[in-house]
Protein backbone atom coordinates (compact mmCIF):
# COMPACT_ATOMS: atom_id res chain seq x y z
CA UNK A 1 0.00 0.00 0.00
CA UNK A 2 1.14 3.53 -0.76
CA UNK A 3 2.44 5.67 2.07
CA UNK A 4 0.87 8.78 0.51
CA UNK A 5 -2.16 9.90 2.49
CA UNK A 6 -5.04 12.36 2.30
CA UNK A 7 -4.95 12.93 6.08
CA UNK A 8 -4.69 16.69 6.37
CA UNK A 9 -2.20 16.91 9.23
CA UNK A 10 0.51 14.59 7.92
CA UNK A 11 2.43 13.73 4.75
CA UNK A 12 2.68 9.95 4.89
CA UNK A 13 1.58 6.91 6.86
CA UNK A 14 3.79 4.08 8.10
CA UNK A 15 2.18 0.85 9.26
CA UNK A 16 4.61 -1.74 10.68
CA UNK A 17 1.56 -3.12 12.53
CA UNK A 18 -1.83 -3.90 11.01
CA UNK A 19 -5.10 -4.42 12.80
CA UNK A 20 -6.33 -3.44 16.23
CA UNK A 21 -8.94 -4.07 18.93
CA UNK A 22 -11.63 -1.68 20.13
CA UNK A 23 -11.05 -0.10 23.54
CA UNK A 24 -13.46 2.86 23.81
CA UNK A 25 -16.42 4.64 22.14
CA UNK A 26 -14.11 6.41 19.69
CA UNK A 27 -13.42 3.01 18.11
CA UNK A 28 -17.06 2.20 17.36
CA UNK A 29 -16.97 3.16 13.68
CA UNK A 30 -13.26 2.71 13.07
CA UNK A 31 -12.35 3.74 9.52
CA UNK A 32 -9.29 1.47 9.55
CA UNK A 33 -11.35 -1.59 10.46
CA UNK A 34 -13.96 -0.79 7.81
CA UNK A 35 -11.25 -0.50 5.18
CA UNK A 36 -9.34 -3.61 6.24
CA UNK A 37 -12.35 -5.90 6.48
CA UNK A 38 -13.27 -5.17 2.86
CA UNK A 39 -10.24 -7.21 1.86
CA UNK A 40 -10.50 -10.13 4.28
CA UNK A 41 -9.83 -13.32 2.39
CA UNK A 42 -8.41 -11.61 -0.71
CA UNK A 43 -5.25 -13.62 -1.48
CA UNK A 44 -2.06 -11.57 -1.39
CA UNK A 45 -3.70 -8.35 -0.21
CA UNK A 46 -2.03 -6.59 2.77
CA UNK A 47 -5.34 -6.99 4.63
CA UNK A 48 -6.04 -10.57 3.60
CA UNK A 49 -6.47 -11.21 7.35
CA UNK A 50 -8.84 -8.29 7.72
CA UNK A 51 -8.32 -6.25 10.87
CA UNK A 52 -6.69 -9.04 12.85
CA UNK A 53 -3.57 -7.78 14.63
CA UNK A 54 -0.45 -8.59 12.66
CA UNK A 55 3.16 -7.46 12.94
CA UNK A 56 4.71 -6.51 9.60
CA UNK A 57 8.48 -6.36 10.14
CA UNK A 58 9.12 -5.96 6.41
CA UNK A 59 7.55 -2.50 6.71
CA UNK A 60 9.85 -1.34 9.51
CA UNK A 61 12.61 -0.07 7.21
CA UNK A 62 10.23 1.80 4.90
CA UNK A 63 11.01 5.35 6.11
CA UNK A 64 14.70 4.77 5.33
CA UNK A 65 13.70 4.57 1.66
CA UNK A 66 12.06 8.01 1.62
CA UNK A 67 14.70 10.55 0.69
CA UNK A 68 12.72 13.75 1.32
CA UNK A 69 11.79 14.65 4.91
CA UNK A 70 8.17 13.89 5.73
CA UNK A 71 5.67 14.14 8.54
CA UNK A 72 4.90 10.49 9.21
CA UNK A 73 1.76 9.26 10.97
CA UNK A 74 2.82 6.03 12.69
CA UNK A 75 0.29 3.20 12.46
CA UNK A 76 -2.67 4.95 10.91
CA UNK A 77 -4.19 1.46 10.59
CA UNK A 78 -3.32 0.21 14.05
CA UNK A 79 -1.89 1.16 17.46
CA UNK A 80 1.76 0.59 18.28
CA UNK A 81 1.04 0.28 22.00
CA UNK A 82 -1.70 -2.34 21.94
CA UNK A 83 -1.15 -5.45 24.04
CA UNK A 84 -0.44 -7.78 21.10
CA UNK A 85 2.64 -5.78 20.07
CA UNK A 86 5.71 -7.01 22.02
CA UNK A 87 7.94 -4.50 23.79
CA UNK A 88 10.83 -5.62 21.59
CA UNK A 89 8.87 -4.68 18.48
CA UNK A 90 8.00 -1.24 19.88
CA UNK A 91 11.71 -0.72 20.57
CA UNK A 92 12.51 -1.77 16.99
CA UNK A 93 10.04 0.79 15.63
CA UNK A 94 11.55 3.57 17.73
CA UNK A 95 15.04 2.46 16.72
CA UNK A 96 14.02 2.91 13.09
CA UNK A 97 12.75 6.41 13.93
CA UNK A 98 16.14 7.12 15.48
CA UNK A 99 17.93 6.00 12.32
CA UNK A 100 15.62 7.73 9.82
CA UNK A 101 15.89 10.99 11.70
CA UNK A 102 15.15 13.34 8.80
CA UNK A 103 11.43 12.61 9.20
CA UNK A 104 9.10 13.75 11.98
CA UNK A 105 7.05 10.88 13.44
CA UNK A 106 3.56 11.35 14.87
CA UNK A 107 2.87 8.43 17.22
CA UNK A 108 -0.80 8.33 18.23
CA UNK A 109 -2.35 5.89 20.69
CA UNK A 110 -5.39 5.12 22.79
CA UNK A 111 -3.17 3.02 25.09
CA UNK A 112 -1.73 5.99 26.95
CA UNK A 113 -0.68 4.04 30.05
CA UNK A 114 1.52 1.68 28.08
CA UNK A 115 3.05 4.53 26.12
CA UNK A 116 3.83 6.29 29.40
CA UNK A 117 5.52 3.19 30.80
CA UNK A 118 7.49 2.70 27.59
CA UNK A 119 8.66 6.32 27.42
CA UNK A 120 9.78 6.28 31.05
CA UNK A 121 11.78 3.10 30.43
CA UNK A 122 13.22 4.26 27.10
CA UNK A 123 13.52 7.98 27.69
CA UNK A 124 16.42 8.47 25.27
CA UNK A 125 14.48 7.33 22.21
CA UNK A 126 11.04 8.48 23.38
CA UNK A 127 12.16 12.09 23.77
CA UNK A 128 13.89 12.51 20.40
CA UNK A 129 12.89 15.91 19.04
CA UNK A 130 11.64 14.45 15.76
CA UNK A 131 9.25 12.06 17.54
CA UNK A 132 5.89 13.43 18.66
CA UNK A 133 3.74 11.43 21.09
CA UNK A 134 -0.03 11.86 21.12
CA UNK A 135 -3.27 10.40 22.42
CA UNK A 136 -6.76 10.13 20.96
CA UNK A 137 -9.50 11.94 22.88
CA UNK A 138 -13.18 11.42 22.10
CA UNK A 139 -15.07 12.07 25.34
CA UNK A 140 -14.69 12.87 29.02
CA UNK A 141 -14.76 9.33 30.42
CA UNK A 142 -12.07 7.79 28.23
CA UNK A 143 -10.37 10.73 26.56
CA UNK A 144 -9.61 13.14 29.37
CA UNK A 145 -7.71 10.55 31.48
CA UNK A 146 -5.48 9.91 28.44
CA UNK A 147 -4.50 13.58 28.45
CA UNK A 148 -3.36 13.29 32.06
CA UNK A 149 -1.37 10.16 31.22
CA UNK A 150 0.23 11.90 28.23
CA UNK A 151 1.24 14.82 30.42
CA UNK A 152 3.12 12.33 32.61
CA UNK A 153 4.89 10.88 29.55
CA UNK A 154 8.44 11.97 28.68
CA UNK A 155 8.29 13.47 25.17
CA UNK A 156 9.71 16.34 23.16
CA UNK A 157 6.29 17.16 21.71
CA UNK A 158 2.89 16.01 23.00
CA UNK A 159 -0.28 16.30 20.95
CA UNK A 160 -3.99 15.50 21.12
CA UNK A 161 -6.12 14.08 18.33
CA UNK A 162 -9.63 14.97 19.47
CA UNK A 163 -11.38 12.94 16.81
CA UNK A 164 -14.09 11.85 16.67
CA UNK A 165 -15.26 14.52 19.09
CA UNK A 166 -18.36 12.96 20.65
CA UNK A 167 -19.34 15.43 23.35
CA UNK A 168 -18.51 18.70 25.04
CA UNK A 169 -15.21 18.06 26.84
CA UNK A 170 -15.55 20.96 29.23
CA UNK A 171 -12.38 22.43 30.67
CA UNK A 172 -9.20 20.80 29.30
CA UNK A 173 -5.82 21.05 31.01
CA UNK A 174 -3.41 21.83 28.16
CA UNK A 175 -0.29 22.00 30.32
CA UNK A 176 2.59 20.44 28.40
CA UNK A 177 0.52 19.97 25.23
CA UNK A 178 2.06 21.32 22.03
CA UNK A 179 -0.70 20.69 19.48
CA UNK A 180 -4.42 19.95 19.31
CA UNK A 181 -6.24 18.39 16.33
CA UNK A 182 -10.06 18.38 16.35
CA UNK A 183 -12.46 16.62 13.99
CA UNK A 184 -15.91 15.17 13.67
CA UNK A 185 -16.64 11.57 12.78
CA UNK A 186 -17.14 10.63 9.13
CA UNK A 187 -18.77 7.70 7.40
CA UNK A 188 -22.28 6.22 7.02
CA UNK A 189 -22.86 5.96 10.79
CA UNK A 190 -21.16 9.21 11.80
CA UNK A 191 -22.18 10.60 15.17
CA UNK A 192 -22.79 14.37 15.15
CA UNK A 193 -20.35 17.00 16.32
CA UNK A 194 -21.61 20.38 17.54
CA UNK A 195 -19.98 23.66 16.66
CA UNK A 196 -19.97 24.90 20.23
CA UNK A 197 -17.87 21.88 21.30
CA UNK A 198 -15.26 22.74 18.67
CA UNK A 199 -15.25 26.45 19.48
CA UNK A 200 -14.77 25.72 23.17
CA UNK A 201 -11.61 23.74 22.40
CA UNK A 202 -10.35 26.34 19.94
CA UNK A 203 -10.77 29.09 22.50
CA UNK A 204 -8.94 27.11 25.16
CA UNK A 205 -6.08 26.53 22.72
CA UNK A 206 -5.97 30.26 22.04
CA UNK A 207 -5.81 31.04 25.74
CA UNK A 208 -3.00 28.51 26.24
CA UNK A 209 -1.10 29.48 23.05
CA UNK A 210 -1.42 25.92 21.71
CA UNK A 211 -1.58 25.42 17.91
CA UNK A 212 -5.08 24.36 16.83
CA UNK A 213 -5.83 22.24 13.75
CA UNK A 214 -9.43 21.70 12.66
CA UNK A 215 -9.51 18.59 10.48
CA UNK A 216 -13.16 18.21 9.45
CA UNK A 217 -16.83 18.45 10.34
CA UNK A 218 -17.26 14.89 9.10
CA UNK A 219 -20.66 13.39 8.52
CA UNK A 220 -21.90 10.90 5.95
CA UNK A 221 -20.39 13.01 3.15
CA UNK A 222 -17.47 14.74 4.83
CA UNK A 223 -16.42 16.60 1.68
CA UNK A 224 -19.82 18.30 1.62
CA UNK A 225 -19.29 19.78 5.09
CA UNK A 226 -15.63 20.69 4.64
CA UNK A 227 -13.15 22.02 7.19
CA UNK A 228 -14.04 25.67 7.54
CA UNK A 229 -14.68 26.97 11.06
CA UNK A 230 -16.18 30.44 11.34
CA UNK A 231 -15.20 31.16 7.75
CA UNK A 232 -11.56 30.11 7.91
CA UNK A 233 -9.28 27.10 7.97
CA UNK A 234 -7.24 26.24 11.03
CA UNK A 235 -4.05 24.47 9.96
CA UNK A 236 -1.81 25.41 12.85
CA UNK A 237 1.05 23.08 13.82
CA UNK A 238 4.07 23.08 16.12
CA UNK A 239 7.35 24.28 14.66
CA UNK A 240 9.13 21.46 12.87
CA UNK A 241 12.69 20.57 13.88
CA UNK A 242 15.26 21.36 11.21
CA UNK A 243 15.91 18.18 9.22
CA UNK A 244 18.14 17.97 6.15
CA UNK A 245 17.50 15.32 3.51
CA UNK A 246 20.11 12.53 3.74
CA UNK A 247 22.54 11.73 0.97
CA UNK A 248 21.87 8.63 -1.09
CA UNK A 249 25.04 7.09 0.29
CA UNK A 250 23.89 7.61 3.88
CA UNK A 251 20.52 6.03 3.17
CA UNK A 252 22.13 3.04 1.52
CA UNK A 253 24.35 2.56 4.55
CA UNK A 254 21.45 2.87 6.97
CA UNK A 255 19.35 0.40 5.00
CA UNK A 256 22.16 -2.15 4.77
CA UNK A 257 22.88 -1.86 8.50
CA UNK A 258 19.24 -2.23 9.61
CA UNK A 259 18.42 -5.72 10.85
CA UNK A 260 14.80 -6.83 10.98
CA UNK A 261 13.69 -8.10 14.39
CA UNK A 262 12.75 -11.74 14.77
CA UNK A 263 8.98 -12.06 15.15
CA UNK A 264 7.52 -15.17 16.75
CA UNK A 265 3.99 -16.43 16.30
Amino acid sequence: MSSVTSIEWTDATWNPVRGCAKVSPGCKHCYAETFAERFRGVPGHPYEQGFDVRLVPDKLAEPLKWAEPRLVFVNSMSDLFQVDVPDSYVVAAFDLMRRADWHVYQVLTKRALRMRRFARSHREIATMNHVWLGVSVEDRKYGLPRIEQLQETPASTRFLSIEPLLEDLGRIDLTGISWVIVGGESGPHARPVHKEWVLAIRDQCRAASVPFFFKQWGGVQKSKHGRSLDGRLYDEMPALPARAAPTAARRRTLISNFTLPVVHG
